[in-house]
């Protein structure tokens, strides 16, 4: 699982002051180092305020499902102001996890639509009428996965946590292997690989 943010678009603005490149790199990397966990960040926005002898420290991200994270702290010096409001973003985001996890857990079927897909090859769609039967699924891609037993609310926590495209997982509820996907638009859909 990656622990860094790569490619994070973070936007530095001071106010009341010029910024230094120290400054800049200091609050870009404190901000790229928030461990990627739940909610996935987007993109992050840093406003550092200098009023007379108040040094303010406002960190705001944004993140995956609409979810915006933002705090601020005043501190003596800008160094510390940035650190006292990073640890309050990291505690904010372990807030969101732990909200999303004690979520009642919805009925079967409530918020996942299970459908049953197919692959085919070229020649399906060429001549569909020459086929005397239906024509043969043929594999995409395999991979090597470690299979665990979990409901489908951990199976989009975990789709949420990993850059895989899929979960392949055990339902708890079913006793049957199922795959959760993010599809074009967004939703998560689900299909149960019936032996």
């Amino acid at each position: 699982m990656q622990t860094e943010n790569v490619n994070l678009p973070i936007t530095v603005t001071v106010r009341h002051e010029t910024v230094t490149d120290s400054l800049r790199e200091y609050a870009h990397k404190k901000i790229e180092g928030l461990h990627l966990d739940y909610p996935r960040i987007i993109e992050a926005k840093a406003i550092l305020d200098v009023q007379k002898n108040r040094h303010i420290a406002e960190i705001i991200l944004f993140c995956a499902n609409h979810i915006v994270i933002e705090a601020h702290t005043e501190g003596p010096d800008m160094y510390a102001a940035i650190d006292e409001t990073i640890d309050k973003i990291a505690r904010r985001m372990r807030k969101q996890k732990t909200r999303l996890l004690k979520k009642r857990r919805p009925h079967r079927n409530e918020s996942i639509r299970y459908i049953d897909e197919s692959y085919y090859d070229e020649s399906a769609i060429d001549h569909p009428e020459e086929s005397e039967h239906d024509p043969e699924p043929f594999i995409v891609h395999t991979d090597n996965y470690r299979i665990r037993t979990m409901y489908k609310e951990d199976a989009v926590m975990e789709l949420e946590l990993t850059d895989r495209p899929f979960v392949l997982y055990k339902s708890a509820r079913k006793d049957c292997l199922t795959i959760l996907y993010r599809r074009k638009d967004g939703e998560y859909a689900a299909m149960r690989l019936d032996s």
